[in-house]
């Protein structure tokens, strides 16, 4: 067994082991490793650990020391940030590269070109489905370029990690986000996740079976375990019933209910109750518990139990209605008119009794009222109506 600690050189790039020596490193810190480029900065993902040496990839690279501050790539400058100008030469080298393939009628695809800082290395990545003899092409290139040229033929996951993009689920490939290596998938994980087989279904951009079927498959294999296969008889809170469907996601199950509605019902997983797990024929000593053992099998919610705690909502009108019916009912004041003779105010000096209406008020004041209906005060002498101007004297 050998001591190694794994590391990466960029977030979700590959993880390589290195030796260790007699440091110890915890996972997150930076340290320095030998590279055939030189000392360069990687991150630990995994601290000191024990693996078999058959495992490893020899010559086994040490780790020189661990990073300072001093050494960690600059937020404003990363290490592997490349100028819009290097990106220019890349992609001219690429189209040049392009026009001496299809001049030699080769059969490869050009992906990307790297170019490295200093110009004296060009790397070509190409996808083919057979080998291919370039080497006549890498003197052609040499002689354009006045650089070493390496072509390094790559597959099609490779490809779409490189170029990137946007799946069917609308995120970002997972290879480009967080796989750091491509493991196998096999169709069989798709049918475990009762997925449609349907080819282009369950394909990603690379044409391969997509990614997410390795890294969820388990997550399935536990839900396979807690839920009942289709076709399985089993108890409801309704009464026994066969099992239609499995929904492994929301782990819910549709079962036809015997004695009840043709149409399947949906239940949680906790409120079925196996009886004959797969086909087969319904057990001959079968026989139903009763509706109250059956009851108790019924899972409800937490949400929906917190509903049900909380008295319902009434509309805005019931609440406005029950707002007033709690208030004191209060007898609405008539307000007299300005037109009219008895029912009009009464004298601004007189006493409030003449301001009533006069089929309200006693004989003696309707006798002493004068023939127009208007009241005499006691105290201010007779109220006189203010005389109107007339119009041309009103916008003087």
């Amino acid at each position: 067994m050998t001591v190694v600690i794994d590391a990466r050189f960029k977030p979700g790039g590959k993880e390589y082991s290195f030796n260790p020596g007699d440091l110890t490193v915890e996972p997150g810190q930076g340290v320095i490793v030998t590279t055939p480029k030189g000392p360069e900065y990687a991150v630990c993902t995994r601290g000191n650990h024990e693996v078999d040496e058959a495992t490893l990839l020899s010559p086994l690279r040490p780790v020189v020391r661990l990073a300072t501050e001093q050494d960690k790539p600059r937020p404003q400058a990363p290490a592997r940030e490349k100028t819009p100008e290097q990106r220019a030469r890349e992609r001219q080298a690429l189209a040049k590269c392009k026009e001496k393939v299809a001049q030699r009628g080769l059969e490869m695809s050009m992906v990307r070109a790297d170019i490295s800082p200093d110009g004296g290395k060009i790397l070509f990545y190409f996808t083919a489905e057979n080998r291919v003899d370039f080497r006549e092409l890498v003197k052609d290139l040499a002689s354009t370029f006045h650089a070493r040229i390496e072509l390094r033929q790559i597959g099609v996951r490779d490809e779409t990690k490189m170029l990137g993009g946007i799946a069917i689920c609308g995120q970002p490939y997972c290879c480009c986000r967080f796989l750091d290596k491509f493991q196998p998938v096999s169709i069989k994980m798709a049918k475990t996740q009762n997925l449609s087989l349907n080819p282009t279904k369950i394909s990603g951009a690379c044409g391969r079976l997509m990614c997410c079927l390795k890294y969820e498959q388990g997550a399935y294999e536990d839900a396979v375990k807690r839920c009942p296969k289709k076709e399985s008889f089993v108890e409801t809170p309704d009464g026994p019933g066969t099992v239609t469907d499995v929904n492994y996601l929301r782990e819910r199950v549709k079962v036809r209910v015997e004695n009840g509605d043709e149409q399947p019902k949906t239940y949680y997983n906790q409120e079925i109750r196996v009886v004959r797990s797969g086909k087969g024929k319904r057990p001959e000593d079968y026989v139903a518990p009763p509706k109250e053992e059956l009851e108790a099998l019924r899972y409800i919610p937490p949400e929906a139990q917190r509903s049900q705690d909380h008295e319902p909502r009434g509309s805005l009108a019931e609440k406005l209605e029950a707002l007033l019916a709690d208030q004191p009912k209060r007898t609405p004041t008539r307000r007299p008119s300005r037109s009219g003779g008895g029912n009009s105010r009464g004298h601004r000096g007189g006493q409030g009794g003449q301001g009533r209406p006069a089929e309200e008020r006693p004989a003696e004041e309707r006798a002493q009222a004068p023939k127009g209906g208007k009241p005499r005060g006691q105290g201010g002498g007779q109220h006189h109506r203010r005389r109107r101007r007339p119009p041309h004297e009103r916008h003087e």
